[in-house]
């Protein structure tokens, strides 16, 4: 009776004991995997934020470095049966529509070619608006010219007003800003003897504004993400090929 009971007490796991141990193992990879799934999701929510956020301030920077770097150049006008051949400031400013020289470049900063900027606003991909820029190379005042249509005569102030070519935009164009609910040009007119400093969303002088805003609203608010800021930035003027320009 003795030996048949020592043999039992060393006998191996039953089939209940290796249940439990399997189950245990099962729940504690479960809960691991769980746990490192979570962290994942947690770790990519955080990078597309971050990513986000850096898009966001990096889109600013952009614009004010592009507004600040104005340079204050002319356009030669090709001349129309109606009217001959001149010379007058470069400058367009709409609601959503905005072109000017600049000597800050996307692509390579301030070390490039004055660029000819053509800022526009489009429809986004499925809701929404986008604001978004092209670059062509400055080359002279028949570069700029060539953006032109002619001339009209401006019913408001009954001076002539140049007409622009639309904006085209492309596989080339830089996307500064999407998901907006909203994207506005505004231009800060100088004073006069007679008016204040006022701000337009519609540029018809002879000369070029002293500050330019850009309004933007965000088409999902998520108060956890940088959003589309409204940037506002005083123009001033460049030096190119050893010619100083004052500040307008």
């Amino acid at each position: 009776m003795k030996a048949q009971t020592k043999v039992r007490a060393t006998a191996g796991m039953t089939l209940l004991e290796v249940l439990i141990a399997v189950s245990l193992f099962a729940i504690l990879g479960v809960g691991i995997f769980t746990a490192l799934r979570v962290g994942l999701s947690s770790m990519d929510h955080a990078n597309a934020r971050l990513m986000s956020n850096r898009r966001a301030a990096y889109a600013v920077r952009i614009l004010e470095s592009e507004i600040n770097g104005l340079m204050p150049e002319f356009a030669v006008i090709p001349p129309t049966p109606m009217t001959p051949m001149q010379s007058m400031q470069f400058f367009q400013g709409e609601a959503q529509t905005m072109r000017f020289v600049s000597s800050y470049s996307i692509q390579d900063a301030s070390r490039g070619m004055p660029q000819i900027l053509e800022f526009t606003v489009i429809p986004g991909e499925e809701r929404g608006v986008r604001l978004v820029v092209n670059e062509r190379v400055y080359t002279g005042p028949a570069s700029a010219g060539a953006l032109y249509t002619g001339l009209a005569i401006d019913p408001l102030t009954n001076m002539r007003v140049p007409l622009f070519r639309p904006v085209v935009t492309g596989p080339t164009s830089f996307v500064l800003a999407d998901k907006l609910a909203s994207c506005h040009f505004f231009f800060e007119r100088p004073p006069t003897f007679n008016l204040p400093a006022a701000w337009v969303d519609h540029w018809t002088r002879q000369d070029w504004p002293i500050a330019i805003r850009i309004e933007m609203g965000p088409l999902d608010p998520d108060p956890t993400r940088l959003q589309p800021m409204s940037v506002t930035s005083e123009v001033h003027a460049s030096r190119i090929q050893g010619i100083d320009y004052a500040d307008n």
